[in-house]
């Protein structure tokens, strides 16, 4: 009997309800959906297309690494963010929709200072896969770009993914631990840095525990290390009205902020996610 889009979807869920992941149904969908490169629409409307015999075992394969816990969109290598599409290694974090707030809370901040300068330079440090820069450089037309990472390799995941979404030209990247090696002054500094406490890290789902990297994920005892070095260098790096966005934990408001307010920076926007916890905050110079 051939397998169908409609059997190996069925056959997905299964598999994920047994292996207890907490969206068996949806998972399953977007996994066969785009090992297939089709649309949900496809997927569903013409469930009982046959599916070749390399195909099936594919989406098979496909379907016990999900089981073993495996992310979804780290199998299929890509997923969209704020419009884009954007690959993903080993050494980069799979960028995530509660991300997409910090963006939106940056792009009015670049527009205007775009529409007064005629010009916006932004820095994302540890860009990972280039998420946060990219979307605000896909919003504001003239805008550029500098990512930063400690790894080579994410930086070559970011540069790849600008290409990929037409940004390559105002974009470029620097192998730095955080401003270690960065140069001149930028309108808005971002990042998305570890903040989970070292002791906690280990506690963690194991779709983020195993499959992201470590690194990216560590923020010290405390999960302040990062936003130390950040804040420390920042003013030496911003042009006059520019402004710092850093995404946070949902606890770490008070924590995050102090640390920032010692360094002279003041609080003047905070972003929460889609389930309404603190997610990111904006700072200018005192």
């Amino acid at each position: 009997m051939s397998d169908t889009r409609e059997s190996l979807l069925a056959e997905a869920k299964t598999r994920f309800f047994e292996a207890h992941i907490g969206e068996a149904a949806l998972d399953a969908r977007v996994l066969v959906a785009g090992l297939l490169d089709l649309s949900a629409t496809d997927l569903m409307v013409r469930g009982d297309a046959v599916v070749s015999p390399d195909d099936a075992a594919r989406v098979r394969a496909a379907i016990e690494r999900r089981a073993a816990h495996e992310p979804v969109y780290r199998i299929l290598g890509k997923r969209e963010f704020y419009g884009l599409t954007l690959t993903m290694s080993a050494a980069t974090l799979e960028p995530r929709p509660d991300t997409e707030m910090i963006v939106d809370g940056l792009v009015p901040y670049a527009r205007k200072i775009f529409a007064e300068k005629g010009e916006c330079r932004i820095i994302d440090l540890g860009t990972g896969t280039g998420a946060i820069c990219l979307g605000i450089l896909s919003a504001v037309e003239g805008a550029t770009g500098v990512g930063t990472d400690i790894s080579a390799q994410a930086l070559e995941t970011a540069r790849a993914n600008a290409d990929l979404n037409g940004i390559g030209s105002r974009f470029e990247t620097v192998v730095s631990d955080w401003f270690g090696a960065v140069d001149g002054r930028f309108d808005i500094i971002v990042s998305n840095p570890p903040y989970i406490r070292s002791d906690v890290v280990l506690s963690l789902a194991p779709e983020v525990r195993d499959h992201d990297p470590e690194i990216a994920l560590d923020g010290g005892e405390d999960g302040l290390d990062a936003y130390r070095a950040i804040a420390a260098k920042a003013l030496d790096h911003l042009n006059p009205g520019g402004v710092v966005g850093v995404e946070i934990g949902y606890d770490q408001l008070m924590t995050v902020g102090g640390v920032f307010e010692a360094c002279g920076f003041v609080v003047i926007d905070r972003i929460r996610d889609l389930g309404g916890n603190d997610r990111a905050i904006i700072f200018r110079a005192g």
